[in-house]
């Protein structure tokens, strides 16, 4: 069944794209709670209509995003963490303290726009993130734990 997202949907799409599920998972779950439309040949060309006038928005933000990328491009954040003296981290590095560190360089970034790739982070070293500032920009930065 096709449809048209009214919204982001991990593991699916984002906004505005013309997407295909199973008929279930569309009829259950997408279109009753608000996530979806059903693509019909009204709702296509509607939809085409709406892409063509935002096309020329999008773009800015899109290069907005590019921007920010080359201005976060070869930045290192360094976590400060409390270590035992086995040198493991009490807790863990998370992406809320990235997002605070970036919010403290300037750069006001979401925590869920924020991903570790190895997460959970228990010990002190050097890792790496990936920022997705748009759909079509992501960025990797570098972070460092170091004991406080």
């Amino acid at each position: 069944m096709e449809i048209i997202l009214k919204q982001d949907v991990a593991d699916l799409g984002s906004k505005d794209d013309l997407v295909n599920v199973k008929n279930g998972y569309a009829n259950n779950y997408l279109v009753p709670q608000g996530f979806a439309i059903l693509a019909t040949a009204s709702a296509k060309k509607v939809h085409a209509e709406n892409q063509r006038q935002r096309a020329h928005k999008l773009e800015k933000i899109r290069g907005d995003a590019a921007a920010v990328g080359v201005q976060m491009e070869g930045l290192l954040l360094v976590v400060g963490a409390k270590v035992s003296s086995t040198g493991k981290i009490f807790g863990s590095v998370n992406t809320i303290q990235l997002a605070d560190l970036l919010k403290a360089k300037g750069f006001d970034i979401d925590r869920k726009q924020i991903t570790i790739a190895d997460e959970p982070i228990k010990e002190l070293g050097k890792y790496s993130a990936t920022v997705k500032l748009h759909r079509d920009v992501a960025v990797k930065i570098e972070f460092e734990v170091v004991e406080e």
